[in-house]
């Protein structure tokens, strides 16, 4: 009898049809070789160049996909952000939109931040780069790819252990899974969701790898006991 393991095939969501959303698909395709991708785009134009037997898009907002599809039931095993937005923290904002809104950063925030670039709607990007990445960088945990220098400490867990005022900081790691591309599990996402939830009050929200991440701020309310 054929064990059924072997009949599951990898699923890999990819948000985001850009410059970075190919380079994942087109890397993790050579490596994954019986895995199912999932790209998606609002922009279908983005589509047409690219053929792939393994491979659905779906022409729709990256937010809003998710939203629609990812459940405790049947997630990929995968999801590679590649989207000019902070996924993490706009899909538990929408979850949680009777509860939680953005909220400003403390500009103060910035001194204790590496190189921080204030993005759209108040997220802020923060890297240990003060030069352009190469995009197959492997992360190696000792040195820099580019410099030859030892590395600076781990930007996720620099950023989970920042204080500031009354907000608390969260952090999902993006994990590389080949050389200049990362990514996290659903549950990471499930396990962000249910601790605001659980919790009122002011939260950093971050996504980052070992050299580059981006953080929200985010508000939740004590939820109301019925």
């Amino acid at each position: 009898m054929i064990n059924e393991k072997t009949q599951i095939q990898e699923t890999v969501w990819i948000i985001g049809a850009g410059r970075f959303g190919m380079i994942a698909l087109e890397r993790l395709s050579r490596i994954k070789t019986s895995a199912r991708f999932v790209v998606v785009d609002p922009d279908e134009r983005r589509f047409f160049p690219v053929e792939h037997s393994r491979c659905t898009f779906e022409n729709i907002d990256g937010v809003r996909f998710i939203l629609q599809h990812l459940g405790a039931e049947d997630p990929p095993d995968w999801i590679i952000p590649a989207v000019p937005v902070h996924l993490a923290g706009e899909w538990c904002l929408e979850k949680l939109a009777h509860r939680a809104r953005r909220i400003p950063l403390p500009m103060e925030l910035n001194r204790l931040l590496w190189n921080p670039v204030q993005g759209v709607g108040g997220d802020i990007y923060v890297t240990h780069a003060d030069f352009l990445c190469p995009d197959d960088c492997p992360e190696p945990a000792g040195i820099c790819t580019a410099t030859g220098a030892p590395r600076k400490p781990d930007m996720f867990r620099l950023l989970a252990k920042i204080c500031f005022k009354d907000f608390e900081p969260l952090v999902i790691r993006s994990r590389q899974l080949c050389p200049g591309v990362g990514g996290y599990r659903p549950d990471q996402l499930f396990a962000l969701l249910s601790t605001l939830e659980a919790t009122g009050g002011r939260f950093m929200v971050s996504t980052a790898c070992r050299c580059h991440g981006v953080v929200t701020g985010i508000e939740v309310d004590s939820e109301i006991p019925s």
